[in-house]
C-alpha cells in the first residue's frame, strides 16, 4: 500500500484521523458499559488514536455526536446513583482511563483482567464515597 493510498478516500490527514476517532467513539459506546479497560487492551490502536491523535475534534461535528453517545451510555446508570451523573461519569472515567493508559504503557504489572478489576474497584470506591456524602458536588 502506498503512502498516498488513504488520501484516495480521505481529503487529508485530519479527515482520516477523524474517521478513526469516530470509529473509536462508536466502538466505545457499544462496549463501554462492559469494560473500559478491556476495550483499551483489546483495541489498543483505536483507543490511542481516539484520545491522542492531536486532532482538533471541533472541526468534525460527527465526533461531537459520537462523544455524546458515549456519555449517554455512561450517564444512564450514573443518573440512578446521583443527582450529578456527569460528575460521577467524569470521575469514574478518569480513573478508568488512567488505569487503561498505565496498562498500555507498561506502568502496571497487571494483565488486562487484573487492570479491569483495579478500575472496577476504583469505580466502586468512587461511587461508595458519593453515597456516603463525601463529595460536595452531589450535596
Amino acid at each position: 500500500m502506498s503512502v498516498a493510498a488513504p488520501y484516495k478516500h480521505y481529503a487529508d490527514r485530519g479527515a482520516l484521523l477523524a474517521a478513526l476517532v469516530l470509529r473509536g467513539y462508536r466502538a466505545q459506546a457499544a462496549r463501554f458499559a462492559a469494560a473500559y479497560v478491556a476495550f483499551a487492551a483489546q483495541e489498543r490502536a483505536l483507543f490511542q488514536v481516539t484520545f491522542a491523535a492531536g486532532l482538533d475534534k471541533s472541526a468534525y461535528p460527527d465526533l461531537a455526536e459520537a462523544g455524546d453517545a458515549v456519555m449517554a451510555v455512561l450517564s444512564a446508570p450514573a443518573a440512578r446513583l446521583t443527582c450529578r451523573p456527569r460528575d460521577l461519569v467524569l470521575d469514574v472515567a478518569a480513573a478508568a482511563h488512567g488505569v487503561a493508559v498505565f496498562l498500555l504503557e507498561g506502568v502496571l504489572a497487571d494483565d488486562a483482567g487484573a487492570a479491569a478489576d483495579r478500575a472496577a474497584d476504583t469505580a466502586r470506591a468512587i461511587i461508595a464515597r458519593r453515597r456516603e456524602g463525601g463529595v460536595a458536588s452531589d450535596a
